[in-house]
């Protein structure tokens, strides 16, 4: 089993009410599970996303910790939030990485897999 190893699941819904298709404003919403499937607790430092929407404009957002927390993960534990963002286009995808930190002090990233954000009735 691995020392290291944190697993991630994103679902993202499309916010209705708080898009203006007609002045090209989506907005989204995703709820992720963090997940420490290895065997020494870590603790989730920063957070890069990397937004890219369907005219692939790509935007960059780093920060400490998410919604505020730094959560310190427990093997076997996991943790839950959701966030959002806004994109000008009706499609586009995200992925991107937390740094975390072992109780023995090792830095390590996780990957966030790729994931799309997608209005309903969009064409492609």
């Amino acid at each position: 089993m691995q020392m290291n190893k944190i697993d991630i699941k994103v679902k993202p819904v499309y916010i209705a009410e708080q898009s203006d298709p007609l002045n090209n404003h989506f907005v989204f919403s995703y709820t992720v599970t963090i997940h420490n499937n290895g065997t020494i607790p870590a603790k989730l430092l920063t957070r890069h996303w990397i937004i890219t929407d369907g005219d692939g404009q790509t935007q960059e957002v780093k920060g400490d910790g998410v919604i505020g927390e730094q959560p310190h993960l427990q093997p076997g534990e996991g943790f839950q939030y959701t966030s959002g963002t806004f994109m000008n286009t009706p499609f586009g995808t995200m992925h991107g990485s937390y740094q975390m930190i072992n109780d023995s002090g090792e830095k390590f990233n996780a990957e966030i897999p790729p994931f799309q954000l997608i209005a309903p009735n969009t064409l492609h």
